[in-house]
This record gives C-alpha cells, sequence and structure tokens, in this order.
C-alpha cells in the first residue's frame, strides 16, 4: 500500500497493466512496457456528428445518466456491443489513447467483475485517434475493426 493508493496488476491482452484504487476506490490506469492502450466507445452516428460540430462530446443518455462516458476495451468492445447495441444500424466505433485522458479516466468494475474505462468529464474531439462505421451484419452482430 502507498499512502491511500492499492496497486495490483492485471494482465489485459498482450500487456500488463497496473489499476490502482485512488479515492473513493476510483482507479486510473498506468501501462508498463507496452504500446499506448486503446479504448473505444461505440455512439449512434447522429451523437457523434453533433459532438463534432461542438468540439466535445458530452456522452450518449446513458452516460448523462450515469454521470461518465462507458469505453471498453478491445477485449470488451465486442460483447459491449452484442449486450448493448444489437440490431441497431448507423453506429460508430471511436478510437481513443487511454493513457492520454488524465485522471478523469477511472477503471472500475462492471460486468463480471471486469475493470471498464470510465471517463469523468466530457470527451474532446481532437483526443480521438479515428472514427469507423461499424456496419450492422446480416447475423445482426456489427463489424468492429480496431
Amino acid at each position: 500500500m502507498i499512502g491511500d493508493q492499492v496497486e495490483s496488476e492485471i494482465a489485459l491482452g498482450a500487456g500488463i497493466f497496473r489499476p490502482f484504487v485512488a479515492q473513493a476506490g476510483r482507479r486510473s490506469l498506468q501501462v508498463k512496457g507496452r504500446e499506448p492502450m486503446l479504448i473505444y466507445k461505440i455512439c449512434p452516428a447522429s451523437l457523434w456528428r453533433a459532438a463534432e460540430a461542438t468540439g466535445r462530446f458530452d456522452g450518449a443518455p446513458v452516460d448523462l445518466s450515469d454521470g461518465y462516458i462507458h469505453f471498453s476495451t478491445a477485449e470488451q468492445v465486442h460483447e459491449t456491443a452484442a449486450k448493448h447495441f444489437a440490431g441497431q444500424v448507423g453506429l460508430l466505433l471511436v478510437g481513443v489513447e487511454a493513457e492520454k485522458l488524465g485522471e478523469a479516466l477511472k477503471w472500475e468494475p462492471s460486468r463480471g467483475g471486469a475493470l471498464f474505462p470510465h471517463l469523468y468529464r466530457p470527451l474532446e474531439i481532437g483526443e480521438t485517434l479515428w472514427v469507423r462505421p461499424m456496419p450492422l451484419r446480416d447475423d445482426g452482430t456489427h463489424e468492429i475493426r480496431l
């Protein structure tokens, strides 16, 4: 234990990530010996286009209700799409470098206790690396290109 921080490491994909418990149980991310980690936001195109016009994304209705913007890791994004966006057309996948979001990005337990990235502030459009369409396949799943 370091002050109010409790450190632990978890294996995630090909790297080791060290989320640490910060004040009030919130988590931040430190990456050890790895390329920058990308996280992903699934967003209806109409909401994203409105955000591009203003220069920032305040969140989808669920984000506004929860008080943070929901993101997923590469390992989580397919399940997120299937669980929360099944059959929806007109979706975009937004790629963001996690480390560039600073202390407002917290790693918190969600589905099955897995740590999910949550952003506790608006996302500036300039912070995104890319935006890609998520076409709906014939089987009802989305094509997701990471």
